[in-house]
């Protein structure tokens, strides 16, 4: 069950495990590590400032389309959220300011994007979890293809992804968006693409040219540095790999006790 635990600020838990951290006092505060990754790609987006059409295919306490409304001003985003409770839950406790320009809808990630209008999004981000796992149903080609016809020309697809070593379902993602996307990147943390860890990785991509440079500043900068992976480096992680069709997609890996906490 979600629940909102004040003494930790404002922070969002299903089923115990952290989901979201918001401070509504400061929208451009960001906790988590692969949320403060989201927003650099965010930044780097083109027309810095300008306004964005946005498309969060999960969405928690709002965290992320909080900081767009904060750091963007005029973006229009649209946010799905399967989970009623959670809606309902943040709407109440963690109520959105008048004119922030984000829609909040109850419905499946997949269905809305397969329904949404083409050319529609400059930015299309999934992170969507059943319980600790991405579902299969937001894992295949078939799914690729639908949020590719979501997005304008120029626009950028980015999935919040969780594997551990040997990264069997990263990488069968990666050959997954390669076979419909001209252009890749994978932000991670070192440790977890050395395979130390089970962890978060973020798959970003596009049909234009991505500014990895400007994003792997900016990601190893943080208080939480991270490794952009693009062009061959990227290609050897994903060699032999093949992308997943719908009838053969899995969902991501359970992770191990403990692997998930706040960072």
């Amino acid at each position: 069950m979600p629940d909102i635990d004040r003494d930790r600020a404002w922070l969002l838990t299903v089923d115990g495990a952290p989901q979201s951290y918001v401070d509504l006092a400061e929208p451009t505060h960001l906790e988590f590590e692969y949320t403060r990754r989201l927003a650099h790609l965010v930044d780097v987006l083109a027309d810095e400032g300008g306004p964005l059409g946005v498309l969060h295919l999960g969405g928690g306490a709002l965290t992320l389309p909080r900081y767009v409304a904060a750091t963007r001003p005029g973006s229009r985003q649209d946010v799905v959220e399967a989970d009623r409770g959670i809606v309902a839950l943040v709407a109440e406790e963690l109520p959105l300011p008048p004119g922030s320009g984000i829609a909040v809808h109850s419905a499946d990630a997949r269905a809305w994007v397969e329904a949404a209008p083409a050319d529609s999004a400059d930015l299309v981000i999934a992170d969507v979890f059943g319980g600790s796992r991405v579902p299969a149903h937001l894992t295949s080609v078939e799914y690729a293809r639908a949020a590719e016809r979501v997005l304008r020309p120029g626009g950028v697809y980015a999935a919040n992804l969780a594997d551990g070593a040997p990264f069997a379902f990263l990488r069968s993602q990666l050959a997954t968006f390669a076979a419909v996307f001209g252009q890749l990147a994978l932000i991670a943390e070192p440790a977890m693409l050395r395979g130390r860890r089970f962890g978060n990785a973020l798959l970003v991509a596009s049909h234009i040219p991505l500014d990895t440079a400007a994003l792997a500043r900016r990601t190893a900068g943080d208080a939480f540095p991270a490794r952009v992976e693009h062009g061959p480096q990227l290609a050897r992680l994903m060699r032999g790999a093949r992308p997943v069709t719908d009838g053969e997609a899995e969902a991501s890996p359970e992770p191990p006790d403990g692997a998930f906490g706040i960072g």
